[in-house]
């Protein structure tokens, strides 16, 4: 036989395509898929940029070649960004909103750019929330050392100012050669897909790479489908749990975030309906259930109610699910007093189920109380008749706390910020959607907000980040806007909130989305003023006014017209001075069709207008020694209080 015969022949090569590895990145990303329950999602439905020397010919020439014009499937379509910080906050808005299902990218430039990522980042992986970040890079071939915007470190050549990127990422590779993008690719997909990894994904990309052609097999972008697993729970771990549960007579559930992330609401209430055990929420979770379902206690922890506060501190076996144990959650490792309590924790990740020397039920939260509903149903589990009467009689009280707060018997007055809150309340629907993120806005909306669908109530409370709203609700939007409804979406802010993050004002203003903000003007940190006074700190450098002759910031409050701010970056602004003015102003901003902005400065709340004091304790260490009678006394009672805390071992 010939050597040439066809016996001896080499198979064909396999197809390729020559792209730049920006080119091959964004096709890619295209053809990526999530799946879950028997439904596909697009994993990166978008990319936001903003462009410099580092991403402008990679990136950003990727993104044209991308059609970012056309209508195929496979297009990326590109968003503009102001500030590098809140693309990352939009994009986790979208993610949250998405049920993690689907994410952005995010691509910038070197230097300023790349590090103005890490405050994003971080709030990303603290939430378990998935977002992809593509900052430029300095040249991997280094042609010129060094380059524009570039940190020498002398110790180290391959160290750069992305490598601040990698303890707030679950995930972190630098593509030094394009043919590194391969695994480097598929590793970021499989972490932003699992339900147990995900958080922010870190492609550092060499300005020089990026533009830098190579030739690609063509089965790197077929499409590809990432199943988001429903892990189940263990068999030994699950008959523990059911052990634990049946030999309760006062348990208590804690919703967290975990719930909402594995649309596990459903079957939440099928096991309440089933078991009657009341279920309290963290910030992340509340939503878990209606405010107005039986079982429903409320908020718990330092932010909690009076009913799902006292609850805990008597419980016998507390039932996480999905529920990090922040200290806010716990007042601090001072809550849970019962001696006899014991935890069972239900958690897609074994580094949550094991905390508090809980029983472990390490498995998704839908999946996992499906187990143990079917479990129990078949022991004739319920509590006892009079702990239900108990909780429920105990939440009908709290209730006419939260109307009595929300009452505004004067309608010309000036209202205080819980009577923002309860007039917003008397407005919504289950359609609209409030974000928020950081001062004292969290606390009251945590105690008394009346949350009406799983989705509505979108707090960011794990790194309690200002600036998160304004972005977020933009994100939000984006995840909405093709739904065949659209849904109003709040964005609360306070005037320090403002000050910090306002630009992606502009953004919704460009993508013509329909942006309800209200900003609260109170004149300062109204938050950390509170707890400055608390702590003994006697609410120094907290509030926004001319400072005097003496040092101090005690002169009139600025000048400052946050409302023109608003206007000059494109809203239309409503202006309210009294209870009556901000009712109809809230009303006329969810009709509109426009990025619309309401302003209302606040009166200081006294004991009668003010939400209910807090129920439990925060940890907040105060000076052991001081000359300053505040200090002093501040300290005595943090003395008291931290003699309560318990190790739960």
């Amino acid at each position: 036989m010939s050597p040439t015969s066809p016996a001896n022949a080499r198979p064909a090569p396999a197809p390729t395509r020559r792209l730049t590895t920006a080119q091959a990145l964004v096709a890619f990303l295209a053809r990526q898929y999530t799946e879950r329950d028997g439904r596909r999602h697009r994993l990166i439905s978008a990319t936001w940029g903003i462009f410099g020397h580092g991403n402008v010919a990679g990136i950003g020439q990727a993104l044209v070649e991308a059609g970012n014009g056309n209508r195929t499937a496979h297009r990326m379509p590109y968003l503009q960004g102001r500030n590098e910080q809140a693309m990352v906050h939009a994009a986790v808005g979208y993610a949250r909103q998405s049920g993690r299902l689907s994410a952005h990218a995010v691509t910038t430039s070197i230097g300023p750019g790349a590090t103005n990522l890490v405050t994003g980042a971080a709030l990303a992986t603290i939430n378990h929330l998935p977002v992809l970040l593509l900052p430029g890079d300095t040249f991997a071939a280094r042609p010129a050392d060094p380059v524009l915007q570039q940190l020498e470190v002398p110790y180290a050549g391959d160290v750069s100012v992305n490598d601040c990127l990698r303890p707030v990422s679950r995930y972190f590779d630098r593509v030094s050669r394009p043919e590194a993008l391969i695994p480097a690719a598929l590793q970021a997909m499989r972490v932003l897909a699992d339900p147990a990894e995900t958080g922010a994904v870190t492609l550092a990309l060499p300005q020089d790479v990026q533009a830098e052609a190579y030739d690609w097999p063509e089965e790197f972008f077929a499409e590809r489908v990432w199943r988001v697993r429903r892990q189940a729970p263990d068999v030994a771990e699950l008959e523990a749990a059911v052990r634990a549960v049946r030999s309760a007579r006062r348990p208590l559930i804690v919703a967290g975030g975990g719930v909402r992330h594995s649309a596990a609401e459903e079957t939440l209430a099928a096991f309440t309906a089933a078991t009657r055990i009341p279920v309290a929420s963290t910030q992340a979770g509340k939503g878990a259930l209606r405010h107005d379902h039986p079982a429903d206690v409320g908020s718990i922890g330092h932010t909690g109610t009076a009913t799902a506060d006292e609850l805990a501190r008597t419980a016998d076996l507390v039932i996480g699910i999905g529920t990090r144990y922040t200290d806010f959650t716990t007042a601090s490792g001072t809550l849970f007093e019962n001696p006899a309590v014991r935890f069972l924790n239900l958690n897609i990740t074994g580094f949550d189920a094991h905390k508090l020397a809980a029983l472990p039920l390490v498995a998704d939260a839908r999946t996992g109380l499906e187990a143990l509903t079917s479990a129990l149903a078949g022991r004739a589990y319920r509590i006892d008749p009079a702990y239900e009467t108990e909780y429920t009689g105990a939440k009908e009280a709290w209730e006419e706390q939260v109307e009595a707060s929300f009452t505004t018997p004067d309608l010309t007055a000036r209202p205080t910020q819980t009577q923002v809150i309860g007039l917003l309340d008397a407005l919504v629907t289950e359609d609209d959607i409030l974000i928020n993120a950081a001062g004292s806005l969290p606390g009251d909306l945590h105690k008394l907000w009346r949350t009406r669908s799983r989705d509505q109530y979108h707090v960011e409370y794990g790194y309690s980040c200002m600036g998160y709203e304004i972005p977020a609700a933009i994100g939000v939007m984006l995840a909405t806007r093709n739904h065949e409804r659209s849904r109003p979406v709040w964005a609360l802010v306070g005037d320090g909130t403002y000050l910090m993050n306002p630009t992606e004002i502009v953004t919704a203003v460009q993508e013509n989305l329909p942006l309800k903000l209200l900003i609260l003007q109170n004149h300062g940190y109204a938050s950390i003023g509170g707890l400055s006074e608390a702590v003994g700190g006697e609410r120094f450098g907290t509030a926004y006014r001319h400072r005097e002759a003496d040092g101090g910031f005690t002169g009139p409050p600025l000048p400052v017209d946050l409302a023109a701010n608003a206007a000059s970056l494109g809203m239309h602004v409503l202006r309210a001075t009294t209870v009556d003015d901000l009712r109809k102003a809230l009303a006329e901003a969810r009709s509109a069709d426009g990025p619309t902005c309401v302003y209302v400065e606040t009166e200081t709340p006294d004991t009668v207008s003010g939400p209910p004091p807090a129920q439990a304790w925060w940890d907040v260490p105060v000076a052991e020694t001081a000359s300053r009678p505040a200090a002093v006394k501040a300290r005595e009672e943090y003395d008291r209080q931290v003699a309560a805390r318990r190790r739960h071992l």
